[in-house]
């Protein structure tokens, strides 16, 4: 019987990991001692929004990048838990694209339903993790950071790690950026639109991020807002506040010229450049390296690392995400069920050429439509493999593929459409003011109490 697990992080993928457990305990099955570490001083990893950035009040770098006013940017029955829905939650149906806050409270929702706050040890940031070849374990070494002290190595039979990958931004330099009289910032640093009200906004990136912080301040007033891109447009029918222009080439002063030569006057310049992949708690051999695609490079099942640590090193919600609840839901379970030994693993040259047909199948694919058949895919492989614990069908292709359609026909409003509960069969009720006049996000406005 395995004795000791950690689990680094207690966001969404590292608290499925605890209910899981939770769960199989319940269900009369003996678990190991876990222990979860979580730096910040709550559970919920972004979706805990602070108003803090750079450093946290202990010094630490700010974890979360969430933002005020943040919506789901995808149909909440995209990532509606099968065994715990929204309609068992709220006691109600619910508008399809909720504020970050009821989001919040749907998760918080199954975590205190499973009990597993017990496991957890907050203001907690692991320091290093050391893999032992002669005894086949880890060692683990943390900081309480609030008596400020780094306290005893611990022994651990497996660590998961789950600290997310939406933390540590990438920023790149452009020419005369360092003489830029405005604000220069990086999307993670964004927390309130009001700020750039009347202002000209200069976004760089062509991802979702870009997408919806140029929404979030068109909605709050901004006066006009440039994305410039790298390797492709977004390519939305904007409204006339919002335009594209290809990568920024240099600053001068306040006027950014473009590849194409043209040139525009802004105040701000926010990098929606994406995050890095960073595991500075790791050692080298144990230490995921990756850009944010779908299936990361060394992982079986996109879980096992197979670089070092014996199959014992596991990694948890690492995937750029189209699917994001149900997919950490499975992987707690999968991990569960592995370290319980009810789920085998094959030798190591079946899953090396497992792992690296889904790579090379990853970079293969040529747009949103195949990116998400990839990982539904990927998530109905876990499925299968957790057989009869987990007897759902977590296939909503189809309304990925309508969500997009819906944003290809208006940016604006794809927010206000309804979706029907894959599995309830409840369609949503249409929200009572659209969402670009939607200025107040509480949960008591949304859900009109």
């Amino acid at each position: 019987m395995v004795g000791k697990i950690c689990v680094i992080g207690a966001g969404p993928s590292g608290l499925s990991v605890l209910c899981w457990f939770s769960k199989l305990a319940k269900d009369g099955r003996q678990i190991p001692e876990i222990v979860c570490y979580e730096k910040q001083s709550n559970w919920g990893g972004l979706w805990n929004y602070s108003w803090r950035t750079g450093s946290d009040e202990h010094g630490e770098p700010v974890h979360g990048s969430m933002y005020r006013y943040l919506w789901s940017n995808g149909p909440k029955e995209c990532l509606e838990f099968p065994h715990y829905t929204f309609e068992e939650h709220f006691g109600k149906a619910i508008p399809s694209f909720p504020p970050r806050e009821v989001l919040f409270d749907y998760l918080k929702g199954r975590w205190t339903k499973e009990d597993v706050r017990k496991w957890i040890k907050f203001s907690t940031v692991v320091r290093d993790v050391v893999y032992n070849e002669e005894s086949d374990d880890f060692t683990v070494s943390v900081k309480d950071l609030e008596s400020d002290q780094v306290l005893e190595s611990e022994k651990f039979d497996y660590v998961i790690v789950a600290s997310g990958h939406y933390s540590v931004p990438n920023v790149p330099t452009f020419e005369g950026i360092e003489k830029f009289p405005g604000r220069v910032m990086h999307a993670h640093d964004f927390r309130d639109a009001n700020e750039f009200k009347g202002k000209n906004l200069m976004l760089i990136g062509a991802s979702y991020s870009a997408e919806d912080i140029a929404l979030q301040c068109l909605k709050y007033g901004a006066a006009n807002i440039v994305c410039t891109w790298r390797s492709k447009p977004m390519g939305f029918k904007w409204p006339k506040e919002i335009t594209e222009r290809p990568l920024v080439q240099k600053l001068e002063g306040k006027t950014a010229t473009f590849k194409d030569g043209s040139t525009a006057e802004v105040d701000v310049i926010m990098m929606c450049t994406g995050y890095l992949h960073s595991y500075p708690f790791l050692r080298e051999n144990l230490r995921l390296k990756s850009r944010n695609v779908l299936y990361p490079p060394g992982l079986f099942k996109g879980m096992v690392w197979q670089e070092g640590g014996n199959n014992k090193l596991l990694y948890a919600g690492v995937q750029d995400q189209y699917y994001t609840y149900t997919m950490f839901d499975v992987v707690g379970l999968w991990l569960a069920k592995y370290i319980l030994k009810d789920i085998s693993l094959p030798d190591k040259s079946t899953m090396d050429a497992d792992w690296k047909t889904w790579v090379a199948r990853n970079k293969e694919l040529k747009d949103c439509n195949e990116e998400i058949d990839f990982q539904t895919d990927f998530v109905q492989d876990l499925v299968k493999d957790c057989g009869s614990d987990y007897p759902y069908n977590l296939d909503v292709k189809e309304m990925f593929y309508e969500w997009e359609h819906h944003k290809d026909l208006d940016i604006l409003s794809y927010r206000d459409q309804s979706f029907a509960s894959k599995f309830t069969g409840t369609k949503s009720p249409i929200h009572h003011t659209t969402f670009m006049k939607a200025m107040d996000d509480s949960m008591k406005t949304f859900m009109g109490v």
